[in-house]
């Protein structure tokens, strides 16, 4: 049973999921840090210095009363809040995910399918024969009179 399980994870496509989940999650964290720390400060700048985190509304305050200065107060205080900022961040680090994916993994696969498939693809060679509309027999394509009927082929 030992041998079993020791030949089952080390197939080639355990494996390789294995380490494409470990670099899925590390590129995650990429692309979050990319999102929360270089992205989203110039884009709430532009918006008139509007933290996206912060960006919630209170649907229950918590034991002490609001208005609360961050989510983090609110959270603290025990308020029920709906976080759109935060799911506003979630959004664009998914698009800027999927983006990196696309261009870096699906496109470059895509063509070398594409390239190996051209490369695959067998030209037939041209035929020898032709049928004669006469009586209907196999010939050499460069016949000009057919052999065994003796029409004339041009």
């Amino acid at each position: 049973m030992l041998k079993e399980f020791k030949t089952f994870i080390m197939r080639g496509s355990v494996v390789d999921l294995a380490v494409g989940i470990v670099i899925g999650a590390a590129f995650g964290a990429i692309v979050n840090s990319l999102v929360k720390d270089v992205i989203m400060p110039p884009v709430g700048m532009l918006l008139g210095n509007v933290d996206f985190t912060n960006l919630y509304f209170v649907l229950e305050e918590g034991a002490t009363a609001g208005p609360y200065a961050s989510l983090t107060a609110a959270q603290e205080a025990g308020a029920v809040t709906v976080n759109y900022g935060v799911f506003f961040n979630a959004v664009i680090s998914f698009l800027i995910l999927a983006a990196a994916i696309f261009f870096f993994v699906v496109r470059p696969i895509n063509r070398m399918a594409e390239r190996r498939a051209a490369r695959d693809v067998v030209v037939p060679p041209a035929p020898e024969t032709k049928e004669c509309p006469f009586c209907f027999t196999a010939i050499p394509v460069k016949a000009r009179r057919c052999p065994n009927c003796t029409s004339d082929l041009t």
